[in-house]
């Protein structure tokens, strides 16, 4: 089956999953995009059910800047040109003091499967974590950010050879990447993947389609 309509069909059975009593939905996810780059967030806040897409809030606005700053693409470009998943799929909740409620064990193991889903179908040459949670999840590291931001890491995920780099939350609750050696390392992070032949690749059919318009 064609990679696209395999992603639609995986996204019908990620919309049908009640699999979590203490999330709150609706499912969020991108469109089919099938593309070589996979980003990894940690879940939805309490804004991308509304609007029915991942990173769709303050967050978002943040690491769009990112990229628009170091890679010179928009939102939109991003948004058409890179798939966007995340550990969990549904909004966790606010946890008891600032911030969103992190998904727990169980929530991210039921997420499981669709992550792997999509892995088996993208077979991405680069996967962007976002966040210690998604970290964890791609590379199993659990120490502090500055041992994994700024490489680009080879690793074996879901049975796919891949590069992972990874980027700090682009939460405002978190100060990580506004102070050294932070600021240092998002800026080589991000530098690493505007550079990573994946990611010129997927945004490369767009821009030949732009400039020949032009």
């Amino acid at each position: 089956m064609d990679p696209r309509k395999r992603l639609t069909v995986l996204h019908r059975r990620l919309e049908a999953c009640k699999a979590c009593p203490s999330m709150i939905g609706p499912v969020v996810h991108g469109p089919p995009i099938v593309t070589p780059v996979l980003l990894v967030g940690q879940a939805p806040g309490p804004r991308e059910g509304a609007f029915g897409r991942p990173f769709a809030w303050t967050a978002g606005k943040t690491l769009f800047r990112w990229f628009e700053a170091a890679a010179g693409v928009s939102e939109q470009e991003f948004r058409d040109s890179v798939y966007m998943s995340a550990v969990a799929r549904c909004f966790p909740g606010k946890a008891g003091g600032k911030g969103d409620r992190k998904p727990d064990r169980d929530e991210m193991a039921n997420c499981q499967q669709f992550l792997a889903g999509e892995v088996d179908i993208l077979r991405p040459r680069l996967v962007i974590p976002v966040g210690s949670v998604a970290i964890e999840q791609v590379l199993g590291h659990k120490g502090p950010l500055v041992e994994v931001i700024g490489k680009a890491l080879p690793v074996r995920w879901h049975g796919v050879e891949t590069d992972a780099i990874c980027l700090p939350h682009p939460s405002g609750v978190s100060t990580w990447h506004h102070v050294e050696p932070g600021r240092t390392l998002l800026a080589r992070a991000l530098d690493l993947i505007a550079r990573h032949p994946a990611f010129v690749g997927a945004f490369a059919p767009k821009r030949r389609q732009r400039a020949g318009a032009a």
